[in-house]
């Protein structure tokens, strides 16, 4: 059994919780990810190390609730254990011998960015962060982001908080007066990192972006979370979750991403009537 230690609503919708788990905390580097359980019967979720700590024994996970298995999660409580975690799994974000990087992050998806900008930031690397999100009230991290950047920008879709737009717009500005960064690191929304793949690559800048498919056991042999990469089938759970920005194909991960929207659809109004008076 695993141990939550701490729970903190970020914004209306995601969660950041920290459990107990020592020898994922031991092991875990930026960019890989753990698999947990809400409970004895319920659904495998992947969800990336936004942070350990090794004296605690802990590790920290950002979610977003969106379907059944999050929101079985999302009841979960400070002091009440989860029944298993495995981790870290995946391969660790490669960091080693960069020095000015851009790091592009997208709505829950800075959840993941930040410890890549972290690490980036311990390395000595010249940081340059470009968040964004719809609404100023689903901002997450900002302060997180501001310390461990050398440059910050933020955007948001309606104006309401940074300046109105995407991402794309001060990466592009960046990138059209010449700044020539060794990478940039793209996470977030698919249509997001498809986007920014397409900025970057005009101007030849090496982009990696981390994909986040349908996931069941993290080891490869399900194949779920297969990911065409260059003409080639890749696996998210083991061959990534960074790939080639430039060579991912966008579109079918996309198609592929709306496989279980009306799934996850029915169970939140599932969970929703459960909360009205008089359903049990």
């Amino acid at each position: 059994m695993f141990r939550i230690l701490a729970k903190e609503k970020l914004n209306p919708t995601v969660t950041r919780m920290e459990i107990e788990a020592p020898l994922a905390a031991r092991k875990a580097q930026a960019g890989q990810f753990v698999i947990l359980r809400a409970d004895e019967r319920g659904e495998r979720i992947p969800l990336t190390i936004a942070g350990t700590d090794r004296e605690r024994g802990s590790v920290t996970v950002i979610y977003q609730i969106v379907g059944g298995a999050t929101m079985a999660l999302e009841r979960r409580e400070a002091g009440e254990c989860i029944p298993d975690l495995v981790g870290p799994l995946g391969t660790p974000t490669e960091v080693e011998g960069l020095h000015n990087v851009a790091v592009v992050g997208g709505g829950v998806g800075c959840a993941i960015a930040l410890p890549v900008a972290r690490r980036l930031h311990e390395l000595g690397a010249r940081v340059t962060s470009v968040v964004g999100f719809r609404s100023r009230e689903l901002v997450i991290l900002e302060e997180e982001f501001r310390s461990y950047s050398d440059r910050f920008f933020m955007a948001t879709d309606d104006g309401s908080c940074g300046e109105r737009g995407n991402v794309c717009g001060p990466l592009g500005r960046l990138l059209a007066a010449g700044e020539r960064f060794d990478r940039v690191i793209a996470i977030g929304p698919l249509v997001m990192m498809k986007f920014v793949a397409e900025l970057t690559k005009k101007y030849g800048v090496p982009t990696v972006a981390s994909m986040n498919p349908i996931m069941i056991d993290g080891t490869g042999m399900c194949g779920c979370c297969r990911v065409s990469v260059g003409g080639e089938m890749k696996f998210a759970c083991v061959d990534g979750p960074d790939f080639d920005a430039h060579r991912i194909d966008f579109d079918e991960a996309i198609s592929r991403a709306k496989l279980y929207a009306d799934f996850e659809a029915r169970a939140r109004e599932k969970g929703c009537n459960l909360m009205k008076k008089g359903v049990q």
